[in-house]
């Protein structure tokens, strides 16, 4: 089983309590997936609102990864 790094920002990063974590996934869904349980309900809301990227490029959720991939989520950024 591989094992990308997953990179989080803004309120996923306050959500989880951190910015970087290597879990578990063949594929982007099972790193999400592995991501949810680890870090709960706060996390799963932000999820469902951000955008996933693999290696800087817009990804979804059937991507296969490799060991040295890193999935990033970024939730949507507001501002004034």
């Amino acid at each position: 089983m591989t094992m990308p790094v997953l990179r989080l920002f803004g309120p996923a990063r306050q959500s989880a309590g951190v910015a970087r974590i290597d879990l578990p996934g063949r594929d982007v869904s099972e790193v999400l997936a592995a991501a949810e349980r680890q870090f709960g309900l706060p996390f799963t809301e932000v999820l469902a609102v951000s955008r996933v990227w693999v290696n800087g490029e817009s990804a979804d959720a059937h991507l296969a990864l490799a060991p040295d991939d890193e999935v990033a989520v970024l939730p949507p950024v507001s501002g004034g």
